[in-house]
């Protein structure tokens, strides 16, 4: 990378024209252009959405042949894969090791910066080398795309012949880098070099969709309900009780005590208000229908068209 040429550099490491005055602007100038900057997030991504499409197919393809995904990265890149990765089973009611993130410095890094992580280039060889494998599918995430870390990691992931898909906010990294490339153009930062602001916010986005489609396609959601969220507080746990309540179609007692008899399980109790079975049987009957509760409702409940009228 040659700093002395900007043609040259990521378009993360460039120069915003439009903020050159930043020092010197007053509060309200400040935001505002940050605020215009933001609202090209939106659209940066709408560009690229054939690619999220391709890399969320892949995702649910390797998930349901037993596969995991895996996010890597550095910095504000890694630590938005530990947050997505970590909201995967109360959301989702997943394994812990189903969805795993892997940032460069480890868990120290989480919460204190250790830039130096990310030019580590066999460790992040090494972090893959020890839990990728053929099936899985391994989400690099770098803003500028260059991180020796993420790179490497990558690569050996290809080499384990696990899928890779790489999110990046630098357009000019080439195809080859992953098998599929989400290249998010949002244009240089406010704050030079900062990618904790549009591309920070432009990765999120991307994760949020990757997880939340693909686990509605691996029969995780209901509706736009999440019935697999595990109940392990007051707020999920009156949310569990509304969930068999609205989508089982039964009154708020009878909703409570189905959501005990079925530990806690809201689309097991779902299951039971809707279609009459206890408990064994409910279990059974999802997990022949692959865990759907769409589908085991919509062909075992006559009286189903789809959700009900909140679900």
């Amino acid at each position: 990378m040659n700093s002395e040429n900007p043609d040259l550099l990521p378009i993360t490491e460039q120069e915003n024209l439009k903020t050159t005055n930043l020092s010197s602007s007053p509060v309200r100038e400040i935001i505002r252009l940050m605020n215009d900057e933001d609202a090209l997030v939106a659209s940066a991504i709408s560009l690229v959405l054939p690619e999220v499409e391709r890399a969320i197919e892949g995702i649910v393809a390797r998930i349901r042949s037993g596969g995991r995904l895996f996010y890597i990265g550095t910095g504000t890149s890694g630590r938005l894969g530990v947050l997505d990765a970590a909201e995967c089973p109360p959301t989702f009611g997943v394994s812990p090791d189903l969805v795993q993130a892997v940032i460069a410095g480890g868990r120290p890094a989480v919460f204190r910066s250790a830039e130096g992580a990310e030019d580590d280039a066999a460790e992040g060889a090494r972090q893959i080398r020890a839990r990728a494998r053929g099936g899985d599918v391994v989400v690099g995430i770098a803003a500028s795309g260059v991180t020796p870390f993420v790179r490497a990691a990558l690569d050996m992931a290809r080499r384990r012949r696990a899928a890779t898909v790489l999110v990046t906010c630098n357009p000019r990294i080439p195809r080859r880098a992953a098998r599929v490339l989400i290249a998010l153009d949002v244009g240089p930062e406010v704050l030079a070099g900062s990618t904790r602001l549009k591309a920070g916010t432009a990765t999120k986005l991307t994760l949020n969709s990757l997880t939340t489609a693909a686990f509605a396609g691996l029969g995780k959601v209901y509706g736009n309900r999440m019935v697999d969220l595990r109940p392990r507080s007051a707020k999920l746990r009156a949310r569990a009780i509304r969930l068999v309540r609205e989508i089982g179609r039964v009154g708020e007692t009878e909703a409570a005590r189905l959501l005990r008899s079925a530990q806690g399980s809201a689309k097991l109790a779902i299951v039971m208000a809707r279609l009459a079975v206890g408990s064994k049987e409910a279990r059974r009957m999802l997990k022949e229908a692959a865990g759907s509760l769409r589908t085991l409702l919509e062909e075992g409940d006559p009286r189903a068209s789809g959700p009900s009228s909140r679900g």
